[in-house]
């Protein structure tokens, strides 16, 4: 996962490919005698100023040098694989929680089940602890995560005398008297809802008992045809219908970029990450008095299942510095950094304290529906589902009436059984 964004490749990237550098961490095979961690972390996960304290407090306890490298989304998957597979890689890593499954299969990582009550392993968020266990062992520890929630004008609902919504029938109904109140607005939609928004398609499937796909001894069942995942896909329809959204239906939020068609017109609503809320009030910062969030809202009431994208921490297998490694996942998975985390607007991966996030509407809503967090199918071949993505297939041709419901859910789990056992 992504944190915020993707990013351009940047230099340290290129230069570590192009030399073929994997880190730098010498020493004995038990990590004694090393006198460099090398640690590659991710673009946005953590500050400059957050790093240079951390990494000067690791040095001073443990009297080694840490060898930081700030990776870049873009590109990142192969430098992982070339590095891994090398004589020297890093001996830390942070990992995207759908590239961990994949990782963990080829192993080219750690085992660290024995060290999981050392990294505060009851305190894991299970919806991304998950993406970390590979065969009942653990490979992945959690860090940090984000998930999408409803952000909406505050302005455009008093105006309407709606509040905002606890249960799905008080979504759908906010959702018809936004557009009975403001309909007629040039540019208005109460609910901005791209066709192939197949994240927050996930949040309905879950919400109405159904999955992507199951797994039986070893084998992968795609099984978005249940009558359940199909009672999910009507409901993103009834979104679609009742919202009469003018999105297009065969692109995501990201073509073009939700966040910029909600600041730049009267759109009531978006399903959408912190991220985008920031990056809507940079574009129009009029809109920061007039914006608050709240979680997808569940059949029963309350939030929703959310898919929880996010980060882990991982050990190279050929790190030749173990211990020093596991020093540092403590240091990551303290009390003090998790809650580092959350002031700087995460879901801590390995807290259950998400007090600091309160403060702010939308990562308050964010914390709130973290609780029930959900991931994608833990399959090494899941990255290749989401190249192909059967989910956004069928979510177009459903929507377009090219084919029917029961015809397009069955083609995107049969796509989903073939990938994932390929």
């Amino acid at each position: 996962m992504k944190r915020w964004t993707t990013m351009a490749a940047g230099a340290a990237s290129v230069a570590l490919l192009a030399t073929g550098c994997a880190g730098t961490g010498g020493g004995s095979a038990d990590g004694g005698d090393a006198d460099t961690l090398t640690v590659w972390t991710m673009d946005g996960s953590l500050s400059d100023e957050h790093a240079a304290a951390l990494h000067a407090q690791f040095e001073e306890e443990h009297g080694v040098q840490v060898d930081h490298v700030v990776q870049q989304w873009n590109g990142i998957q192969d430098l992982l694989t070339t590095a891994l597979a090398s004589n020297n890689p890093p001996d830390v890593i942070e990992l995207g929680n759908t590239q961990n499954p994949a990782y963990s299969a080829e192993g080219v990582l750690l085992d660290l089940s024995d060290w999981k009550a050392d990294l505060a392993g009851d305190q894991w968020l299970d919806g991304l602890a998950v993406s970390g266990e590979y065969e009942d062992a653990v490979y992945g520890v959690p860090l940090l995560a984000a998930n999408r929630v409803v952000v909406y004008r505050t302005d455009l609902f008093e105006q309407a005398e709606v509040e905002p919504p606890t249960s799905w029938d008080e979504w759908i109904t906010a959702i018809e008297t936004l557009e009975d109140v403001h309909g007629d607005d040039s540019g208005f939609q109460s609910l901005y809802l791209p066709g192939q928004s197949w994240y927050a398609l996930l949040s309905l499937i879950w919400d109405n008992g159904g999955e992507i796909a199951t797994e039986s001894g070893g084998t992968w069942t795609g099984t978005l045809d249940s009558p359940e995942s199909m009672a999910g896909i009507e409901a993103y329809r009834q979104l679609v219908e009742t919202s009469d959204t003018t999105a297009a239906m065969d692109t995501d939020e990201a073509e073009p970029q939700q966040f910029e068609v909600f600041a730049g017109g009267q759109v009531a609503q978006m399903i959408a990450l912190p991220w985008e809320v920031a990056s809507a009030i940079d574009a129009a910062p009029e809109l920061a008095e007039n914006v608050s969030a709240f979680p997808i809202p569940s059949l029963d009431g309350g939030p929703a299942p959310v898919f929880l994208g996010g980060q882990n921490l991982a050990v190279p297998a050929g790190t030749n510095s173990p211990e020093l490694a596991k020093a540092y996942l403590e240091m990551f998975t303290s009390a003090d950094y998790q809650t580092m985390l959350a002031e700087a607007g995460a879901v801590p991966g390995a807290s259950t304290d998400t007090s600091p996030l309160e403060d702010n509407p939308t990562t308050a809503a964010m914390a709130e529906a973290s609780a029930h967090g959900r991931a994608v199918p833990a399959s090494p071949n899941w990255a290749a589902v989401e190249v192909q993505n059967p989910l956004k297939t069928m979510l177009t041709a459903y929507l377009t009436d090219t084919a029917s419901l029961e015809d397009a859910a069955a083609d995107a789990s049969a796509a989903l059984t073939e990938t994932l056992n390929d």
